[in-house]
């Protein structure tokens, strides 16, 4: 059977059953494992350890921004800008770099200018009430501007050796693995993330604002400085995007990110975060950041052109984001 019948006659789950709650919950954790799995049985080079490092170093850029991405999504609102920032920020790092700047001085001049341009949408959607798919909107198109007006259009390079090992320096973990510091910036990044949506006041705060901001704005919480705050976040998180591309490509290149901000939406909605506020986390986005890029990587093993991965991408999204919206029914949610 099923269920079971306490004293009291109420009902209790059998452990199978609260295995596959737990599964259905935490779906994309499952999903990731299934590609894995299919991965490794497809090539061989999959779960090689250069393979794994190199997952997670060609994932930090888009799961860097994902994660500020989250903060942004929790609250209700949207932030199309993000790529346009990553462009703007990988080339004043290099602008900076160019006239003599220390990289320590030109990465924290760069992260502050980033989250400048996120608090200033963030401000402006809360304040003026302007829907915040609209700001970012005018963000994306100003912000890619000026990284063309930066230069004119010129990309920027000789940049100092110093500033590429960044993304380039290899950390030993495992006997025989090593993971570069721009993937373990990604990890650390998240862990941090998660801790304080988990474990602080301000999480709790993204969360209600979410959740209900109506009734958040009545309980007293500054809805309106928190939705400031995560889009200043977002725009750090961008800001970082940018200087590890910047340091990656060791070139500041003013095409660069574009698109970037549909692949951190996507990953967020695919890892559960619910578009409406209120429910989600960075480790669901940390699991879906890593599962489109398996999927781009065993497409690349394979020897299979960008229109499968696009196809299949596609449709992994569209079938997480209905699971989800039959978890939410399931639970009285939706």
């Amino acid at each position: 059977m099923d269920t079971l019948r306490s004293p009291a006659g109420a009902p209790t789950f059998s452990p199978a059953r609260r295995i596959i709650d737990v599964a259905i919950e935490y779906n994309f954790i499952v999903i990731f494992l299934v590609v894995v799995a299919i991965a490794a049985t497809l090539s061989d080079s999959f779960l090689t350890p250069t393979n794994i490092a190199n997952l997670f170093q060609q994932a930090a850029v888009v799961g860097v921004v994902a994660v500020g991405m989250t903060f942004v999504i929790l609250t209700g609102n949207i932030d199309l800008s993000v790529g346009s920032i990553v462009a703007l920020c990988g080339m004043l790092v290099a602008v900076l770099l160019a006239n003599g700047y220390s990289p320590a001085s030109a990465v924290v001049i760069t992260a502050l200018v980033g989250s400048g341009c996120g608090a200033v949408m963030g401000a402006t959607a809360a304040l003026a009430q302007v829907p915040s798919f609209i700001v970012t909107l005018a963000g994306l198109v100003s912000f890619r501007g000026l990284t063309y007006l930066m230069t004119d259009g010129v990309p920027v390079s000789g940049l100092p050796q110093g500033f590429a090992s960044i993304s380039s320096t290899m950390i030993p973990l495992l006997p025989g693995f090593s993971l570069s510091s721009m993937g373990l910036i990604f990890i650390l990044l998240c862990i941090v993330a998660g801790l304080v949506l988990r474990f602080t006041v301000f999480g709790e705060y993204v969360y209600a604002t979410g959740g209900n901001p109506e009734a958040a704005r009545l309980s007293g919480l500054p809805t309106r400085l928190i939705v400031t705050a995560v889009f200043a976040v977002s725009g750090l998180m961008a800001a970082l995007g940018g200087i590890l591309l910047t340091s990656r490509l060791r070139i500041g290149q003013p095409t660069a990110a574009q698109g970037l901000e549909l692949d951190a939406i996507a990953a967020v909605v695919l890892g559960g975060t619910s578009l409406f506020g209120g429910r989600g986390g960075v480790l669901g986005t940390f699991f879906a950041v890593m599962l489109l890029q398996v999927l781009r990587n065993i497409f690349n093993l394979l020897g299979l052109g960008s229109f499968y991965q696009m196809t299949v991408t596609g449709i992994i999204i569209v079938a997480a984001i209905l699971l989800n919206r039959f978890i939410d029914h399931r639970k009285g949610r939706g």
